[in-house]
């Protein structure tokens, strides 16, 4: 078999693991002598890199070897770095590519048009010249959207799923999420001490913008109440059981998390800032929006802590660890065996390939005969 040039790039919001995938597909490519070379910055790395220029190049080209990511699964993030950069919609483009003649687009909001740029061509075109057999994307539902789009122009790519809301589909379990929830429980854990010491109501956000498994999760292992995207609640309901919960604690306090996408009837999460390349702003914290009318209503004080950028920092857990590793060693096997369109996954617990899915088609395609094991939350919960 021969030999083979892999390239590799993180996008999108960094979650615990990265590092261990990237080392697990150097040191496996290794055995195999394959050249692996880091793409810095994610989808950013392929649509600024100017290959005829030796600064751009150090910028966004990094050479991947055994010795210089020994020590990189020691830390959290990506040591490649990432971006939200989505190369089919382009708001601006770097100066040397200025004046080509791309594909675009109008795009009109509040009465603003901006000009949106696709340059994909581009992107394929820095594949071929930097001589990459294959395209290993490590990401979430935006990141991966554009590595099938790659795909299905005739790059070759291997997708590996990570987001610490576990909401990408065709995959039971995706990068980020133990941590994610192991963190959670901790934090949650030690708050209680003061929610209680002060016999207050603890509201805690954590992320999920359009799935709610990171809070469900989180509530299961730290015995409280949530809230989530998928079932927007009663909110006169929902007072009247933290105040009874409160009430039937012998230290008179309560706690409850929400992901940041979640909503009671009548209510619509808040967003706020410019959209990011995939057309998402940034949510409002609605924990402190349900604080605000808990106060109003009973005049009970409240304590919210915004979790979310704490759990996708620092190191992984045992489990990401596991995880991360066995889906670096798959996805470098299956570059090796010139496979393409497919991502690593867990599919009825166990480790698999699937298509790479497309975040365009909604909802979640699960491969033949995966049943729906999803849990189910009870209104009340």
């Amino acid at each position: 078999m021969a030999h083979k040039r892999i390239g590799i790039l993180t996008g999108g919001g960094d979650v615990p693991g990265l590092n261990m995938v990237i080392k697990s597909v150097v040191y496996r490519g290794a055995e195999d002598k394959c050249e692996v070379v880091g793409i810095r910055r994610g989808w950013e790395g392929l649509t600024h890199v100017n290959l005829d220029d030796p600064a751009s190049m150090a910028r966004y080209i990094m050479p991947l070897t055994t010795d210089n990511t020994r020590t990189v699964d020691r830390s959290g993030g990506t040591f490649l770095h990432s971006s939200r950069t989505n190369p089919s919609k382009m708001k601006s483009l770097p100066d040397f590519l200025k004046g080509m003649t791309f594909p675009t687009s109008q795009s009109t909001k509040g009465g603003v048009t901006t000009t949106i740029t696709d340059v994909t061509s581009h992107v394929a075109k820095n594949l071929e010249r930097l001589r990459l057999d294959h395209l290993i994307a490590i990401g979430g539902d935006d990141t991966l959207s554009y590595a099938a789009k790659l795909g299905k122009l005739g790059v070759k790519v291997i997708a590996v799923p990570k987001t610490m809301d576990n909401d990408v589909r065709n995959t039971e379990y995706c990068i980020g999420f133990s941590t994610a929830i192991t963190r959670a429980m901790d934090a949650i854990e030690r708050q209680r001490t003061t929610v209680g010491s002060h016999e207050r109501i603890g509201l805690f956000r954590v992320f999920g913008r359009n799935a709610g498994y990171t809070a469900l999760y989180t509530a299961y292992v730290t015995s409280i109440r949530c809230a989530i995207p998928e079932y927007k609640f009663n909110l006169d309901k929902l007072i009247d059981i933290l105040m009874r919960d409160k009430r039937e604690n012998p230290s008179n306090y309560c706690l409850f998390v929400m992901s940041e996408g979640a909503e009671w009837e009548g209510y619509r999460s808040r967003e706020y800032g410019e959209a990011d390349a995939y057309g998402h702003r940034k949510k409002a914290n609605v924990a402190e929006d349900l604080s605000d009318v808990i106060k109003k209503r009973t005049g009970e004080e409240t304590v919210v802590s915004d979790l979310t950028y704490d759990l996708r920092s620092g190191g992984p857990d045992f489990t990401d660890r596991l995880v991360a590793t066995t889906f670096g060693t798959i996805a470098l096997d299956a570059a090796r065996e010139g496979k393409s369109g497919l991502m690593t996954a867990i599919v009825n617990g166990s480790y698999a390939l699937v298509e790479i899915p497309d975040s365009k088609l909604g909802g979640i395609r699960r491969p033949s005969g995966w049943p729906d094991r999803s849990p189910r939350p009870s209104p009340g919960h």
